[in-house]
């Protein structure tokens, strides 16, 4: 009988596997011959670092207990970063500048020339921590928040610093903080769709509001106070033009995702 045949002998599956029978390797539950290369059911069984070296498949890396909340926290940026104390410092810098600008009834030329410093460093700061947020992966949920806020509660305080000491007409704050208000507002209302990008004439209107409103802190005369004048009215014209632009890309955002939302229920009905 030795000279008979695995198959006719009703060899053991290991002994299958071994002859190279066709079919042993996809048999199911072929555990006893673990030590056979033929065999899947050794190859697959799961923590048998003998079974993955018969079938030469190499080992994957194996993930230490904790790495991926370990990732997550490197992931995660600190609330103590650069951007935010940016942030920070200029929501700070805001109750100095009021008591500046109002400091010996508004019209201390040298309290208006520090509130002046304290504005610039103010609009400074706008600039770098929201580019230092997006370069180095710096964005918080703290900096989504207040960074806004910082950038409306400066500007409003010295529109309405300016306003109340009469040196620039109410309409002009009215219709300055209007426009930073309803933007943000339809910013929050449209996110479910998507979110409004800052535009080019976005940015020239945050430049020339912040050139205007400084020129006005500063006590200016003659030829200067007629440019600031100008300044504030191109300011003006770009605040209510790119005003309109965001409600139209809003409307626009909105048809959009509403019409996307729809074809997406109609494709999960089919």
């Amino acid at each position: 009988m030795t000279g008979a045949p695995a198959s006719a002998a009703g060899g053991s599956p290991g002994a299958k596997g071994a002859a190279g029978a066709p079919g042993a390797s996809g048999a199911p539950g072929a555990g006893g011959g673990s030590g056979a290369s033929g065999t899947s059911g050794a190859s697959s069984a799961p923590g048998t670092s003998g079974a993955s070296a018969a079938s030469g498949a190499p080992e994957g890396p194996k993930t230490p207990r904790g790495g991926k909340l370990g990732a997550a926290a490197v992931n995660q940026a600190s609330l103590w970063n650069i951007a935010n104390i940016l942030t920070m410092i200029r929501l700070a810098l805001v109750p100095g500048f009021v008591a500046l600008m109002l400091a010996d009834g508004g019209y201390d030329p040298a309290m208006r020339a520090w509130a002046w410093a304290a504005f610039a460093v103010a609009m400074i700061t706008d600039i770098f921590d929201g580019h230092l947020a997006r370069t180095y992966n710096l964005v918080t949920d703290f900096g989504k928040i207040a960074d806004p806020i910082a950038d409306k509660a400066i500007m409003g305080a010295a529109l309405v610093c300016l306003s109340a000491l009469d040196d620039l007409p109410w309409w002009v704050t009215f219709v300055i903080l209007g426009r930073e208000l309803g933007v943000t507002l339809l910013r929050f209302v449209v996110i479910r769709y998507g979110v409004i990008p800052a535009s080019r004439g976005g940015k020239l209107k945050t430049l020339a509001q912040g050139t205007a409103v400084g020129m006005y802190i500063l006590p200016l005369t003659g030829a200067l106070a007629t440019l600031r004048f100008w300044v504030m009215a191109v300011a003006v014209v770009l605040t209510v033009v790119t005003g309109i632009d965001y409600v139209r890309q809003a409307v626009v955002l909105r048809r959009r995702g509403i019409a996307e939302r729809r074809a997406a229920a109609a494709e999960a009905e089919r």
